[in-house]
């Protein structure tokens, strides 16, 4: 029986996974939290993949405070680049099948069509700056790799865009939010189902891939969303990225071409407004 290592298992996608893994008894399952899998230690991050000696990697632990990465920019380096340094060392030497979630953010966000796996890379912050280094070790070490970049990622677990909206709808009378930075949400569950695909396919096919839900909208769209699934009261204003300062620069768009993962994994992608209202009154 094949043992799955999955990394960063209190994340959001860690816990999608480890809601749906009783359905893969064909693999024996470690979801590793940040004290099995100590990715800001890199001497005990070696020890613990020799004791746990996985046939599968799937990475999902990451530094993710992108604003606080611009402060802690060696901490966010060490989780994001230099752990994947030695995860890809060791999947290369043990022939253990890696893959590792990236970001829309290694894209410097001047684009106006959706960025492929070829698209120039050109971070704008130091979170982005982190997980390109990560992914060009992982690349450069383990050329087996598989590498999927998403964004924008919300689930029922821990935090992110949806649940701060949601939190701030109930609070406010109004809020303001950027109309102006673009991309499409991924809803967590989704790229969890699509990475078990990925695992049990015949063919393993390295390489970068793209995945979202389909759609095309700014932070505002997406609020005015979750304040339609939830029936809200709350004002929602559009603002530009210039009225909301914050340490760390965004891409203007960074909305991803998913064309490579679904022809190559014969994917399905659904379009991101139906998985919201999924996630949202499930």
């Amino acid at each position: 029986m094949e043992k799955i290592l999955v990394t960063g298992a209190t994340g959001q996608l860690g816990c999608e996974l480890k809601s749906i893994h009783h359905s893969f008894k064909e693999y024996n399952w470690v979801f590793a939290d940040r004290t099995q899998i100590t990715l800001n230690n890199l001497n005990l991050l070696e020890n613990q993949l020799k004791a746990i000696k996985p046939d599968i990697i799937i990475n999902c632990g990451a530094y993710t405070a992108v604003d606080k990465a611009e402060i802690e920019q060696e901490l966010a380096n060490t989780i994001n680049h230099l752990s994947l340094e030695r995860i890809s060392n060791y999947s290369k030497e043990n022939k253990v099948k890696l893959i590792h979630i990236s970001t829309d953010y290694v894209f410097e966000g001047t684009s106006n069509t959706p960025l492929n796996e070829e698209s120039e890379t050109q971070p704008i912050n130091s979170y982005g700056e982190s997980k390109r280094l990560g992914e060009l070790a992982c690349l450069k070490n383990d050329p087996n790799s598989i590498i999927i970049r998403t964004s924008w990622m919300y689930s029922k677990f821990g935090s992110n865009f949806v649940k701060t909206m949601q939190k701030l709808m109930a609070d406010r009378d109004s809020i303001s939010v950027v109309n102006d930075q673009i991309g499409s949400p991924t809803y967590a569950a989704d790229l969890a189902e699509v990475i078990i695909k990925i695992v049990n396919t015949e063919k393993w096919s390295p390489g970068i891939y793209n995945y979202t839900n389909e759609g095309e909208i700014s932070w505002f769209d997406f609020a005015v969303d979750i304040k339609e699934i939830t029936n809200s009261k709350c004002i929602i204003l559009g603002i530009p990225t210039t009225e909301y300062p914050t340490p760390a620069k965004r891409p203007k768009y960074s909305l991803l071409d998913k064309s490579k993962i679904k022809h190559t994994f014969n994917i399905e992608i659904p379009n991101y407004k139906k998985r919201l209202k999924i996630c949202l009154t499930s």
